[in-house]
């Protein structure tokens, strides 16, 4: 078993903050102390197409402190350090991943301690420009799939994928909307039926109440916004309302299906 296959033995809540925006080492602490799951690290980036104003202004701030490919890297191997077990997930767009390289970016990646990548702008027809090279090294390439993903192309999507999927599930930039549980519901039912693949749920997911009705269909729920808008919000000082917003989505997924039984 990997860290993330192990991660989702449950209902997952995975976390998402960006790298360099505020004190990281500090909020990644914060969402594991917190009941954190599996942690997304984002990859600043000047031109994040799929994020919504919150995470696109994380990234300037970031940006604007001097934040580089190999900072990310030195936060991704101290968080190793720190916690071993908990799955760690890159998540960004191509430019900062292949500039220097498939092979390095993937080698950084396993030096690091890193367990997947989530590549927001390599569709699955390009799989070669970083696929091979991750896998390679044991490191899930993580797709994403969406609303408009038919069932013609999702076989492409799924091809050569690992760790989960991510569903998006709403067509659009996170963070601005929240689909409805029914439609979660049918595309996770689709999704299982295509792939033994654990299935996480994300965009628009901001309270424990949206995200325990999405844990009670899929196998995670994602959250990002939200831990955003606390980081710009409190600053460096951000961890405590960090791990408190956590604890309460963690205790809200991991129960999700307790009330059912």
């Amino acid at each position: 078993m990997t860290r993330l296959s192990n991660a989702f033995t449950s209902p997952a809540l995975v976390c998402f903050v960006t790298a360099g925006d505020g004190d990281t080492a500090a909020n990644l602490d914060a969402l594991v102390a917190g009941g954190a799951d599996v942690i997304e690290l984002g990859m600043p980036f000047t031109d994040p197409m799929a994020d919504g104003p919150a995470i696109q202004k994380a990234n300037l701030r970031s940006l604007a402190k001097g934040t580089t490919t190999a900072d990310i890297f030195a936060i991704a191997a101290a968080f190793r350090d720190r916690h071993p077990d908990v799955p760690l997930v890159l998540m960004g767009y191509a430019n900062p991943m292949v500039r220097r390289g498939p092979d390095w970016f993937a080698d950084s990646c396993e030096a690091a301690g890193v367990d997947g990548v989530i590549c927001v702008d390599i569709p699955p027809e390009e799989d070669d420009a970083l696929g091979p090279q991750l896998r390679a090294k044991g490191i899930a390439p993580i797709r994403l799939a969406t609303p408009t993903t038919d069932a013609a192309r999702l076989p492409k999507v799924l091809e050569g994928s690992g760790g989960f999927v991510y569903y998006v599930s709403v067509a659009g930039i996170t963070g601005l909307q929240q689909a409805a549980t029914a439609s979660i519901e049918d595309a996770v039912a689709k999704l299982k039926a295509a792939t033994d693949l654990p299935i996480a749920v994300g965009f628009g997911v901001r309270t424990p109440e949206q995200a325990e009705a999405i844990a009670k269909v899929a196998d995670g729920v994602v959250v990002g916004s939200a831990f955003i808008d606390l980081v710009e919000e409190h600053g460096e000082n951000a961890p405590a309302a960090l791990q408190e917003l956590t604890a309460a989505l963690a205790n809200a997924v991991h129960n999700a299906r307790k009330a059912d039984a």
